[in-house]
């Protein structure tokens, strides 16, 4: 039982941490940033939703931040969709903050 117990709470900062990396190393295409950012966001959920059940809290909180995880994906795609159509693509080279 301890060896499941420490299993369900080291995924959860393995998943941020991969999570991060893979944001600092795959800064090609937008569509890789938001992948990895929402992999974090998973994982800090996790990691919300062992914790609270832990304490004894409830976990309506961590519905609020799953609904602001869903508004910032939301976000995200909506800001992809808009550089698609204005660049043509979403390599984050092709294009500079200077020139838009």
């Amino acid at each position: 039982m301890m060896i499941l117990n420490l299993f369900f709470m080291s995924v959860p900062f393995i998943m941020v941490f991969y999570g991060l990396w893979s944001f600092v190393l795959n800064r090609k295409h937008l569509l890789n940033v938001l992948l990895s950012l929402e992999f974090v966001m998973l994982g800090i959920f996790w990691i919300m939703v062992i914790y609270l059940s832990n304490v004894g809290m409830e976990v309506y909180f961590t519905l609020f931040f799953l609904t602001m995880a869903a508004c910032e994906g939301a976000l995200g795609l909506s800001l992809l969709i808009s550089i698609v159509r204005t660049h043509g693509n979403d390599c984050l080279n092709s294009f500079s903050t200077l020139q838009c």
